[in-house]
């Protein structure tokens, strides 16, 4: 296959236009919505949503939860101030974790969090350099967290959280992921409840996003990027559901990039569904032929991030960037607070 260039998925974005703070109302936030068979635009507000979803369909979401996964501590030996990031549990109090500043955390280093209420020793070194971290604690390693960590918001997000439960979705449920699944930050309850009364159908699966979400494509050639590892689940219900509307002709929308890596995962050859979990690297790049997803609710994106590329496969790369410029000029706010895009 011919290379595919990073560079054809750049576009200049004047950094006023990246959100820092969500806005009070989650579904206030605005929605441009992207007909991938014409090109055409409309701009709507995200509770609107409800109008171009119809009865029979499939919404599916990542009810992952984000644990508040960044830990402040120091260096035991020196007092020298070091910061923790949990990207995966290995086993029990074993993580594997990003840490900074990496060159100060040998094998053998001992950190100390919150006046010893939790202590840790890094174990060995890993790929990309990341560490094996075993964590030491009196009672529950989540509770201890919970006091502890903070929300390991985006380095394009400056702005301190208010409020932990805003870098959440309603409907979180399972926690591990290390970052949120931000199209479903704009969904409230009472718009779920609409759009189910309406005769929609929701399926809910899980996929724990990794920090690999926000590390740049390096590579010239897109084809060789790697991707990094997700760990995600499809249960019976969910795939039973999914199932359904493809069976009866109704359309499965996604509502964001990792849902939508999930169910292409998941699925068989035919885009049929069964319960399962795994590890998924799945790169969704133009050429790519979707087996499950119809429509996609998604946020904007960085320029030349796989999740451009992802988005592009859906929609054409030059419409995407055309809908991306027209959010621009119309003063869409960006990234993971930012505003909404609906492929149908």
């Amino acid at each position: 296959m011919e290379e595919i260039r990073k560079s054809d998925f750049y576009f200049a974005l004047p950094e006023e236009l990246i959100a820092q703070d969500p806005l009070e109302d989650r579904a206030a936030s605005r929605l441009l919505v992207l007909r991938k068979e014409t090109g055409r635009i409309e701009h709507h507000h995200f509770r609107d949503v409800i109008d171009y979803l119809r009865p029979g369909d499939c919404l599916v979401l990542n009810n992952t939860k984000v644990i508040p996964a960044r830990l402040l501590g120091v260096k035991e030996d020196t007092g020298a101030a070091v910061e923790v990031l949990l990207l995966k549990r290995r086993e029990n109090d074993v993580w594997e974790t990003l840490v900074k500043p990496g060159k100060k955390l040998r094998p053998g280093a001992k950190i100390t969090f919150g006046d010893g209420l939790l202590r840790a020793e890094v174990l060995e070194i890993v790929e990309e350099g990341n560490r094996l971290v075993r964590f030491f604690y009196e009672g529950i390693f989540e509770e201890v967290l919970d006091r502890l960590g903070e929300m390991p918001l985006p380095p394009y997000i400056t702005h301190r959280l208010q409020d932990k439960n805003r870098y959440q979705t309603v409907y979180a449920r399972y926690e591990g992921s290390a970052a949120a699944p931000t199209a479903g930050l704009h969904f409230t309850r009472e718009l779920l409840a609409q759009i189910e009364a309406k005769g929609v159908n929701t399926a809910y699966v899980t996929l724990h996003v990794g920090l690999g979400t926000f590390r740049p494509v390096k590579a010239d050639n897109i084809l060789e990027h790697h991707m990094h590892s997700e760990s995600y689940q499809v249960t019976k219900e969910a795939a039973e559901k999914i199932n359904r509307a493809k069976a009866s002709g109704h359309r499965v929308i996604c509502v964001g990039t990792t849902s939508c890596r999930t169910v292409e995962s998941a699925a068989r050859e035919d885009g049929t569904l069964e319960a399962c979990r795994g590890d998924t690297d799945i790169f969704i790049y133009p050429g790519y032929r979707f087996r499950v997803l119809d429509g996609l609710i998604t946020n904007f994106h960085l320029p030349e991030s796989t999740l451009v590329m992802l988005v592009s496969a859906l929609a054409g790369r030059k419409q995407v960037l055309a809908a991306y410029e027209e959010a621009i000029r119309e003063r869409y706010r960006f990234f993971s607070f930012g505003d909404a895009m609906l492929i149908v």
